[in-house]
């Protein structure tokens, strides 16, 4: 792919994302929901990513605030950082990537307080008129900031909000048929909820968990003054989490995540002989199928998502995504995963198998993941993500072993 074939391809998702929303058909073809700044929903994290894109309730997770910021008030250690670095379409271009910086700290047994940088970097792009002339370089990007906060509301159940900010700015100022592109911003929130409780099974203990979590409620993002406002990904996500202690040094947890994006479907028109789109008499497109989903409130287009898709009740369950995972870990330092993601085929046909490792140590622990797709090629098709953690409290004890006074880089790990 040339550069200034990215190009287009960058400008046309702001330009043209809700234009194609509106002429899908449901003859076979795709019906996909599309929103502004999808890196929202790319996995930050290589946890996570080795276990299918799964994790709303997978616990010891210090990249909480993705996935469920609730989860962040049950976290282990006093504070902790996490780095992550996930390559983007890495055998089309060299320099698409997405960073994730997270890090939480306790307020005390019951309150937690966490923040996040995601930086989304398309690489850089060469701009051109119409005739091909250059128009100068430019490195378009888009970040997301987040500020958390968790709350036990008992020993076994805890909520969260999150607030974000969202910048994309992914033209730099260009022109598109003589109007100024400029960056789309908005500002989003989450709520979510985590419960997780033990039991015993025979001689067998098994810890579980459930979590839920509304995602990027926020305002919509238009990038030129003629364009409509798109929704940004507000996202539903359930699901549970279990383990079994196999023994002292062996536990195996499954995890299992569903995903619905509250977001309007694009319904199916009608058109004359001709092909074209037929106007009714209030000069809006007549509609065949679904509902209307121009000009909705944020919380209208939330609720109509679960009823307004064109093929019915069939075709809302195929919007919810399918994806989980198993996580393998022996004596709490070092973890084998596998999982699988599942798209409806008219719903963007994504389907693919990851895999992981994970190590923990006493001071930084790290995780590593790889893709592989069965349908769709997928931007992180046999690509490795990497997350790097960091144990605040650790730092201390490390000093103390140095100092004679016991531990060492080998005990108590890391989240």
């Amino acid at each position: 792919m040339k550069k200034k074939e990215i190009v287009a391809l960058s400008i046309g998702i702001c330009s043209s994302i809700w234009t194609y929303a509106q002429r899908v058909q449901l003859d076979g073809r795709q019906n996909t929901i599309t929103t502004a700044v999808p890196f929202l929903m790319i996995s930050p994290d290589s946890r996570a990513g080795g276990m299918g894109d799964a994790g709303v309730a997978t616990p010891n997770d210090i990249n909480a605030i993705h996935w469920n910021a609730s989860k962040l008030a049950f976290l282990e250690k006093k504070g902790g950082v996490s780095v992550s670095y996930v390559p983007w379409l890495r055998a089309l271009v060299p320099d698409v990537s997405l960073s994730y910086l997270s890090a939480y700290g306790h307020i005390n047994d019951r309150s937690t307080i966490g923040g996040s940088l995601r930086y989304f970097a398309l690489g850089e792009i060469q701009f051109t008129d119409v005739v091909g002339n250059s128009l100068g370089n430019y490195n378009p990007n888009e970040l997301a900031v987040d500020l958390a906060y968790a709350q036990k509301l008992s020993d076994h159940f805890s909520v969260g909000i999150a607030f974000r900010y969202i910048n994309s700015n992914i033209a730099g100022g260009a022109n598109l048929s003589q109007t100024p592109i400029k960056p789309g911003r908005s500002f989003a929130g989450d709520i979510t909820a985590y419960y997780n409780n033990k039991t015993k099974i025979d001689k067998y203990r098994v810890n579980y968990a459930f979590g839920g979590a509304i995602t990027n409620i926020g305002s919509k993002i238009t990038y030129t003054d003629a364009q409509e406002e798109n929704f940004i990904p507000i996202n539903l996500r359930l699901g549970g989490y279990g383990q079994i202690e196999i023994d002292k040094y062996n536990t195996i947890g499954l995890t299992v995540d569903f995903n619905k994006l509250l977001v309007p479907t694009p319904p199916v028109y009608s058109y004359d002989a001709n092909g074209q789109i037929i106007v009714g008499s209030d000069g809006k497109p007549v509609i065949a199928a679904g509902k209307d989903n121009s000009d909705l409130p944020i919380v209208a287009g939330m609720l109509q998502s679960f009823s307004d898709a064109p093929g019915g009740f069939k075709e809302e369950l195929q919007e919810i995504n399918i994806c989980g995972g198993l996580e393998y870990w022996y004596d709490k330092q070092f973890a084998l995963r596998t999982g699988y993601f599942y798209e409806a085929p008219n719903k963007g046909n994504r389907k693919y198998m990851t895999l992981g490792v994970g190590l923990r140590y006493n001071v930084f622990g790290l995780d590593i993941s790889y893709l592989v797709s069965f349908q769709q090629r997928n931007p992180l098709d046999n690509t490795l993500r990497f997350t790097l953690m960091f144990d605040l409290d650790a730092f201390k004890s490390q000093k103390n072993s140095d100092d004679g006074e016991g531990g060492g880089i080998f005990s108590n790990p890391v989240n």
